[in-house]
């Protein structure tokens, strides 16, 4: 059976980890945590110094996931998506929160006051949305509210729905 693969981004803090830990435990489909992944497997390419973390190595990353992207039924999480291949995602999500939301949980994960002021900046000018924009076609990016557990709650059933029919979709 032909599975859809699903990319979670946005801004640290929004809310994509819950969001696809939730979905794939619901849909059977595999969840990819980007940034474990490269932790795990060592995949950096030096340190960032101001920001006080490693520096993704984007090539390794794309060549460490190549394998299951074209098996499907992947939901990658990052906060990052200029990297991957196009061809790669059916779907891609982009969820957004609220900045007063946001400060809170990235207040909570101790960032510094430069990495906070960083992180708040890039949702407000909706950075990963434009990303994503750039980086796929129009019609499969969409953005998703996600400042309260209701939230949560609609976007699982959405998406849920969404695989559903794609899986239909594309069944002979």
């Amino acid at each position: 059976m032909l599975l859809p693969n699903i990319l979670l981004t946005g801004t640290p803090g929004v809310g994509k980890t819950t969001l696809g830990k939730e979905l794939a435990s619901r849909s059977g489909l595999k969840y990819i945590n980007v940034g474990d992944l490269a932790r795990e497997g060592q995949l950096y390419d030096g340190y960032d110094e101001e920001y006080d973390c490693p520096i993704l190595d984007e090539d390794r990353v794309v060549d460490e996931l190549e394998n299951q992207m074209s098996e499907g039924g992947v939901i990658v999480d990052y906060h990052g998506c200029d990297f991957f291949p196009e061809r790669w995602f059916h779907i891609v999500f982009v969820l957004r929160a609220d900045n007063s939301v946001l400060y809170k949980r990235l207040e909570t994960r101790g960032y510094n006051e430069k990495k906070l002021k960083d992180n708040i900046q890039c949702e407000i000018f909706q950075v990963l949305y434009e990303e994503a924009l750039a980086s796929y076609k129009e019609e499969i990016v969409h953005q998703l509210p996600s400042n309260k557990p209701e939230d949560l709650e609609d976007n699982i059933n959405q998406i849920l729905k969404w695989i559903e029919q794609w899986i239909k979709d594309h069944s002979s």
